[in-house]
């Protein structure tokens, strides 16, 4: 294992193993508000009132664990919180994990900035000691992170993928069990909610009530997100995503979904944690980049959010301005259920889709994949960060397109046999990437998140 104590990560996967493979399995799902839950949606509670050394941030910096480079760069930016990410930054190579595993203990005993954990979600999986049945990586993630913090009265812990009130029931029993093997206060260990699926944002207050105790916030993750809409809705002929560009937060279903949970944080007394500013400024000239990033944190300000990440340390002054200067935003105004469940599943639809969107697509897909596998969860590509977020939002809308045979701006139609050829047009077929691709574009249900094709594939000699 990879901490000091490997005792407590045997002690904690024996305890959840179970529970654990149990949430693995496919949950049906009926998009909208559950009934089952509208009790909880319509009592009055409020959140455990965020620690104090929360309420001043304004800016936190998303570092790929493993980078020790990227670590000393986002260090010296200084912002006010630097997110530990093993998730969408982060490929899992064993090596990579060992690193930023190590790398939590470069930043024990220091103040500042706040330290905080995403660790890699309920459904990653890495081998157990000696090739043994396969463990919860999340677990080998916040042990690794709580035992490396335990001087910290409060570790913060992004919680990621939430779709379902039992994944937020064991996330809590986890939590407390870890504080109860690490001898901790009960409750000390502090959550924010990472609402980035399209489950998530319809249950969003029936998770925080199930964490209410420790959760401080809830964190928008806008490309996670539409991906997860592509999961769930992309089988139904009314639902089909135009490209990328076409899903800016000037869509009324992104906003909707801005405006929930805004909604529910004010209403619970939660922090709104904005999403990644992920834009790379051309050192040339930055004013473009940073313009852009401005103004997508001033609407978030303007809404109620408090803070916001960023994707790179360059952008860390301007996020900070953006929330430094922003007045207090008044409370929005609560809506029907019915009402707010409409404008969430309101989603643009495509009635064709540009070729060269589509020769992008798959060149955002396969440039991502080829790093990834390569070991490296980020990368900058034409002045945008990418990440698997971007990377599954991408395949996605290339599964539903190549299944739903969506007419291209030139009069042809995007059949499996078009989208081979043109993919042949920007990679080699038989390269891993490649081959990664079509396995996610070309079954005739959409796979769920991509490291698990890829830990299937690879018993049968992928790699």
């Amino acid at each position: 294992m990879t901490t000091s104590d490997p005792a407590v990560h045997r002690s904690l996967q024996g305890l959840f193993a179970e529970r654990w493979r149990a949430l693995l399995a496919p949950t049906p799902w009926t998009p909208g508000f559950d009934p089952r839950g509208a009790a909880i949606r319509q009592a009055e509670w409020r959140v455990a009132p965020p620690p104090g050394e929360l309420r001043a941030r304004q800016v936190e910096q998303l570092v790929e664990a493993s980078d020790a480079g990227a670590l000393e760069r986002a260090l010296v930016a200084s912002p006010d919180a630097l997110i530990f990410d093993f998730d969408d930054t982060f490929s899992p190579t064993p090596a990579n994990v060992r690193a930023g595993h190590a790398h939590l203990g470069r930043l024990r005993g220091q103040a500042r900035p706040l330290v905080m954990l995403r660790p890699r979600p309920l459904y990653m999986q890495e081998a157990g000691p000696g090739g043994s049945e396969a463990h919860s990586a999340t677990i080998n993630d916040l042990a690794a992170f709580v035992e490396a913090f335990r001087e910290r009265e409060h570790p913060y812990v992004y919680i990621p993928k939430l779709e379902f009130p039992a994944e937020a029931e064991f996330w809590n029993d986890l939590l407390s069990e870890t504080e109860r093997h690490f001898e901790r206060a009960a409750g000390s260990i502090r959550v924010c909610l990472q609402i980035e699926t399209l489950p998530g944002a319809f249950h969003a207050e029936e998770l925080l009530y199930v964490l209410r105790e420790r959760a401080f916030g809830l964190n928008a993750g806008r490309w996670d997100y539409v991906f997860s809409a592509v999961k769930w809705l992309g089988k139904d002929p009314r639902f089909r995503l135009p490209e990328r560009a076409e899903l800016h937060m000037g869509r009324p279903s992104m906003q909707a979904y801005e405006h929930h949970l805004a909604r529910v944080c004010a209403r619970r007394g939660a922090q709104a944690i904005g999403g990644t500013a992920a834009l790379a400024p051309d050192p040339q000239d930055p004013a473009p980049a940073l313009a852009v990033v401005r103004a997508d944190k001033e609407r978030e300000a303007a809404q109620g959010y408090v803070a916001a990440w960023a994707g790179l340390p360059d952008l860390i002054p301007t996020v900070r301005a953006v929330f430094q200067s922003a007045p207090p935003a008044s409370s929005p105004p609560p809506l029907p259920e019915a009402e707010v469940e409409a404008r969430l599943l309101a989603f643009p639809h495509a009635q064709k889709v540009p070729l060269a969107a589509v020769r992008d697509t798959i060149g955002v897909a396969s440039d991502y994949l080829r790093a990834w596998l390569a070991g490296q969860g980020v990368i900058v590509r034409q002045g945008r960060v990418e990440d698997t977020a971007t990377a599954e939002l991408a395949r996605a809308q290339l599964w539903q397109w190549v299944h739903r045979r969506v007419h291209l701006d030139d009069g042809e139609v995007v059949t499996p046999e078009r989208f081979e050829e043109l993919l042949a047009e920007q990679t080699d077929p038989q390269e891993p990437a490649a081959r990664l691709l079509r396995a996610l574009v070309l079954p005739e249900s959409c796979p769920a998140y991509f490291p698990q094709v890829v830990r299937t594939l690879d018993k049968v000699g992928f790699r």
